[in-house]
């Protein structure tokens, strides 16, 4: 065999075509990136005494977060490294930042004892979050297993918003209206870890029809809300917050399944977890 053999020989592997390197999608990554800085901003806004801006980034994250999953359905871009990144935005614009910003605002008047709220709270969004990623596959899509961490971030921050708005800045020297930041604060974090089924309203998507009367009514609940956000919002997550138990209570009246576990697992150690 001849030194040019030889030589071919050695080319070879380096002209083999190299694996192509996953890319990743820009456009709802940027968005999610953008619902980061929303509750990164907030953040600073609390430590700036500045809670009626923080309550509003927080807000508008929750309206980014909606956006960026519905953004990659749509353009066909879902990646294992979209929901990775869109998780753990998630624990810090609705986990981290809300208990953050209510201790701020109320808790740390009540010394160690805010504490306790404050931490079940990001506790709860992150076993809930961690719970979600788990359950994913098996929980019925038309329920949420427990208050979603954004609805959770909406309750409290609705509250320190609608105060805000009434004349009520920094109230940790306060008393009641610390201890009544210490109930909600706590309802939303223990609501996030429970199995009661909020509704998802992941059935109606872009492409299903529905009766007029239904834009009617969205119409006027914009308009509704227009007229006093921090009132029409706390309201609104109010309800939302409690709807879950309502709909876990008439269930259990009815004699039908409470749980929003749509299928079950071989995974002894997951047990727990599809309860």
């Amino acid at each position: 065999m001849s030194d040019d053999s030889h030589a071919a020989d050695r080319a070879e592997p380096h002209d083999a075509p190299r694996p192509r390197r996953k890319g990743i999608y820009v456009l709802p990554n940027a968005v999610t990136l953008a619902a980061l800085f929303a509750g990164f901003y907030a953040i600073v806004m609390a430590m700036n005494a500045r809670f009626e801006a923080a309550a509003i980034a927080i807000f508008c994250a929750a309206v980014l977060d909606s956006l960026d999953g519905r953004i990659a359905r749509m353009t066909n871009s879902q990646s294992a490294f979209g929901e990775q990144m869109d998780s753990l935005c998630d624990m810090v614009n609705f986990g981290a930042a809300p208990a953050l910003i209510v201790y701020e605002w109320a808790l740390k008047g009540l010394g160690k004892m805010g504490w306790i709220p404050a931490f079940v709270y990001i506790a709860g969004a992150a076993l809930r979050l961690a719970r979600f990623n788990t359950n994913i596959a098996v929980v019925d899509k038309r329920f949420f297993q427990g208050l979603p961490s954004p609805a959770a971030a909406a309750l409290v921050m609705g509250l320190i918003w609608v105060m805000d708005d009434a004349g009520y800045k920094a109230v940790s020297h306060i008393e009641w209206l610390s201890w009544v930041a210490f109930g909600v604060t706590l309802y939303a974090g223990l609501s996030m870890v429970t199995n009661a089924p909020f509704y998802s309203f992941k059935v109606v998507g872009a492409k299903q029809t529905v009766p007029f009367v239904v834009i009617v009514a969205i119409a006027l609940g914009i308009v509704l809300i227009g007229q006093n956000p921090p009132v029409a919002l706390f309201a609104l997550f109010c309800v939302y917050g409690l709807s879950g138990y309502g709909v876990y209570a008439w269930r259990r009246a009815k004699g039908r399944p409470t749980s929003v576990i749509a299928i079950s697992t071989d995974e002894p150690d997951e047990q727990g977890l599809h309860r």
